[in-house]
């Protein structure tokens, strides 16, 4: 018998439903935390250590990139001989010698080893579709020579792929120099110059190239087909894209002081069409330092910001000591009231 009552019960051992969280310390935010008021003389003080600190830093940094010594020359509008200058695209189109020569004075002197850097203005390596033609795994591996899917319009020959195959190999740079002082060679030593993790891991040392340039239009340079493309360092170099319009790509080493007075005679070959976008070439001699090379920007950033904590801290100190104002009771902070007041 049931005993009375109008009403339904709901059947004992079934629990309601709820979207209330368990419980934790961590979920409801109230571990231990650090929770520090900031009063004037933290502010203050804050501000100072940062500008002691960041302003020293910037002098030493804009001290080691002024020890720095550079050498800028511009060579593309120069080697191209006065009769065709009205018309630079057809000139660099065309065949015959595109030998040039320049002079450069070493202002000074430039320890060992020397960089030779090309650098390349208003070229645009970023863009998504140059960017995209290229396949990194044909790179590695021949067993995927016939993967050129995403190397259009640069993917194969009369039916045969092209490797390394893309826009990005086939505008393989191709200007060439040749250095010497007082009528004797400077050799440039153009090993080791890409990225040892390039040369290991992203071109293969059993890929070798194939139909590279064979076609009608030929973007650069060449390679050679008997070597493999790990030892093909021009090509690695020039692989790793840039991701602004104006950059440099390291071309070799000068193993030997060049002394300040010096006269440099350079034989460079202009092969490399920039002038269809109006793009500049400029050879760059260049030592480095503890920092790398040449580079002000993190000095400047170091001393503006410096700077400016060194002067807000002077001037909340002026304020704090001209005009001065009670701090409030921090008992009453939420954080430090006990649970029954």
């Amino acid at each position: 018998m049931s005993s009375g009552g109008g009403g339904s019960s709901e059947p004992s051992g079934v629990k309601k439903s709820s979207k209330r969280p368990k419980y934790s310390r961590f979920t409801q935010q109230e571990l231990p935390a650090c929770k520090p008021i900031l009063t004037p003389s933290w502010v203050i003080l804050t501000f100072l250590v940062a500008g002691v600190v960041f302003i020293p830093l910037g002098v030493i940094c804009l001290f080691a990139s002024q020890g720095v010594v550079e050498i800028v020359d511009r060579y593309d509008t120069d080697c191209v001989p006065e009769s065709s200058r009205a018309n630079k695209v057809a000139y660099i189109q065309s065949g015959g010698d595109k030998m040039c020569n320049r002079t450069i004075t070493v202002t000074k002197t430039m320890k060992h080893p020397v960089y030779v850097y090309y650098q390349l203005e208003n070229y645009y390596q970023n863009h998504r579709r140059y960017v995209k033609s290229r396949n990194d795994a044909q790179l590695r591996s021949p067993r995927e020579e016939n993967d050129v899917q995403t190397c259009a319009p640069e993917d194969n020959v009369v039916g045969h792929p092209i490797v390394p195959c893309g826009l990005v190999a086939w505008s393989l740079f191709n200007d060439t120099y040749q250095f010497s002082r007082n009528s004797q060679q400077l050799p440039v030593n153009k090993k080791d110059i890409s990225w040892k993790s390039d040369r290991d891991s992203k071109f293969g040392k059993n890929v070798y190239p194939k139909n590279f340039q064979s076609g009608a239009p030929i973007g650069g340079g060449t390679l050679d087909p008997k070597k493999p493309l790990s030892e093909q360092e021009d090509l690695i170099v020039w692989m790793r894209t840039a991701a602004l319009p104006i950059f440099r790509k390291l071309y070799g080493k000068i193993e030997t002081d060049l002394n300040a007075g010096d006269t440099i005679m350079v034989l460079l070959e202009n092969n490399y069409n920039t002038y269809s976008f109006n793009g500049e070439k400029k050879l760059v001699l260049s030592t480095t330092s503890w920092l790398g090379g040449r580079n002000d920007f993190l000095g400047v950033a170091y001393l503006t910001v410096g700077s400016i904590c060194l002067f807000l801290a002077v001037t909340f100190s002026v304020l704090y000591l001209v005009k001065p104002r009670q701090l409030g009771d921090p008992s009453y902070l939420s954080w430090n009231r006990s649970p029954g007041g």
